[in-house]
């Protein structure tokens, strides 16, 4: 009873740590949950409480307005009889429908794909915007996404040169014409002003390595065939090795800036300089012509540089297009498929089914990893920025529960923040984002988003491990969910209750344990569970 209470006191110690509360502000629109706001003065912050063994912390966001709210338990253990009494107890304490409650099973034997990270963008918006505040909010913004009181953020990724979230187009090298050679590859002001400082930064920040992807959206116009930043154009083929070059130059710059490039990718959205109404900055590529380049000339241009530690990801575009090039580069060039290290998702065609990277998984055995994402971008998107929204937090949980349930290694969003209209964005192809910039009141605002991403970013660091979650015969109760084992050999169990009803949920940790929570209605809860007997 002693060791019991002395458990019990030292988890209320742990469990009253001085987070900082969300200071909330009411939008006063229907159906819009609570934000955040974060100023010179004040920010929210969230710390991760280690568990006792034999017990569990669980985190819990909801519409209703909570964000992070922690609570703590006990794993129980039973005898045979004691379990049969207390199912019985259960039964007919439990008095909703079946569809209000489910049982998970977790087994750490069936181990799956190893967690890179996640992360967000560090665009030419993202940095202008983040730009305009205090050095103390300024402060305040990086340690919410990066700090060990944040989210523990540890993936960017980072255009090469000017993308639509820029306050104009622009690409390295543009003059003079022609110059293969690539001879006035220098700086822009974005990178000294904008996106550099931010990433030093963010490393300055964070206790952990950030790592950094790039993609390049478009290149010098003159290497493309409508000499346009934008619009239907390749590559012209004399220029395929200059731009195989185009992305060493680009990782010596930033080396003399002391930023790592972790990995590459193959153009951003390669679809978008086929079809015909993309309106900002691009470049096409036809899977063939793709696998050429890459097995011709990106793949032994890097693994013949000092850059060749330097990972490849292959397409860089969304669900439904990734057989499609794939094959297609593999049938134009098979040492394409041998240079690339993994291969590069967006969020925007959901509509594909998850199991494509099952597909992908067996046939290619590369890592799987999504690159971009973001809510408001499409054309029947009538509000771009909708503050406040828990749809669009819902929908964020659920695509990243089903991607880490189908081999995806990590989840990287698409701006860090934006202003008020969803940019600048030179294009006017404004979105939203997790965080919203107000320059003019000095103040920022976390959306049901951030707090969204904050679920996995927060609770499954780098090197964590997929576990298999399974539902017992004949349980009807659903709830998504997804499980991993972490470094520390904690279980970390992120569950998604979208529906408009509670959910009672036992978690079955192995054949005598369990633990019984109730998930609010429309809520993201993560626990993290110490398994461990003493």
């Amino acid at each position: 009873m002693r060791t019991h209470t002395i458990a019990l006191i030292f988890s209320f110690i742990v469990l009253t740590k001085s987070d900082q509360k969300c200071r909330e502000r009411d939008l006063g629109i229907e159906g819009r949950s609570i934000v955040c706001v974060c100023n010179s003065e004040y920010c929210d912050t969230i710390t991760r409480d280690p568990p006792a063994a034999s017990s569990y912390v669980a985190y819990t966001t909801t519409r209703a307005g909570k964000r992070f709210e922690k609570s703590n338990g006990r794993i129980q253990a039973f005898s045979r009889l004691q379990k049969e009494l207390n199912n019985r107890n259960e039964e007919n304490e439990n008095e909703g429908p079946f569809w209000t409650r489910t049982t998970l099973v977790l087994n750490q034997n069936n181990r799956y794909q190893t967690i890179h990270g996640f992360g967000g963008s560090v665009t030419d918006a993202a940095a202008y915007n983040w730009n305009k505040l205090s050095d103390r909010t300024k402060s305040y913004f990086i340690s919410s996404y990066f700090a060990e009181d944040g989210l523990e953020y540890n993936l960017i990724r980072t255009p090469i040169g000017g993308a639509d979230f820029s306050t104009h187009p622009y690409t390295y090298n543009e003059y003079p014409w022609n110059d293969a050679a690539l001879t006035n590859f220098t700086f822009t002001y974005e990178d000294l002003f904008l996106k550099i400082p931010m990433i030093k930064y963010i490393q300055r920040v964070s206790k952990q390595e950030v790592k950094v992807m790039a993609s390049t959206w478009s290149p010098p116009v003159w290497m493309k065939t409508n000499e346009h930043i934008t619009g239907f154009s390749q590559l012209k083929p004399e220029f395929y090795q200059s731009f195989a070059d185009y992305h060493v130059k680009f990782m010596e710059l930033y080396e003399k800036a002391e930023i790592d490039i972790w990995a590459i990718t193959t153009t951003n959205e390669p679809i978008n300089g086929i079809v015909p109404f993309v309106t900002f900055n691009s470049l096409g590529w036809f899977p063939a012509e793709m696998g050429q380049w890459v097995g011709k000339n990106l793949g032994p241009t890097i693994r013949n540089s000092r850059f060749n530690k330097t990972l490849i990801f292959a397409v860089d575009d969304q669900r439904y297009l990734l057989h499609f090039y794939l094959s297609g580069m593999e049938n134009a060039d098979s040492d394409s498929i041998k240079y690339i290290d993994g291969i590069a998702v967006h969020y925007y065609g959901n509509f594909a089914p998850a199991t494509i990277f099952d597909d992908l998984q067996s046939r290619y055995n590369k890592i799987l990893l999504a690159t971009e994402a973001c809510e408001g971008p499409m054309p029947w998107d009538i509000m771009r920025v909708k503050l406040g929204s828990w749809e669009r937090a819902h929908r964020y949980t659920k695509n990243i529960i089903e991607d880490l349930n189908h081999h995806v290694t990590g989840w990287i969003d698409w701006n860090l923040c934006l202003d008020e209209r969803g940019g600048p964005n030179w294009a006017d192809n404004f979105v939203d984002a997790p965080i919203m910039v107000f320059p003019e009141r000095d103040e920022f605002i976390k959306q049901p988003m951030f707090y969204a991403m904050g679920h996995f970013s927060k609770f499954i660091p780098r090197g964590s491990q997929r576990i298999s979650v399974t539902y017992p015969f004949l349980e009807f109760g659903r709830i998504d969910n997804v499980a991993f084992r972490t470094p520390l050999g904690n279980i970390v169990l992120v569950l998604h209750n979208s529906n408009t009803f509670k959910m009672d949920v036992r978690i079955n940790v192995d054949a005598i344990r369990h633990i019984k929570i109730k998930v609010e209605a429309e809520s993201i809860v993560t626990l993290e569970i110490n398994t461990s007997l003493f």
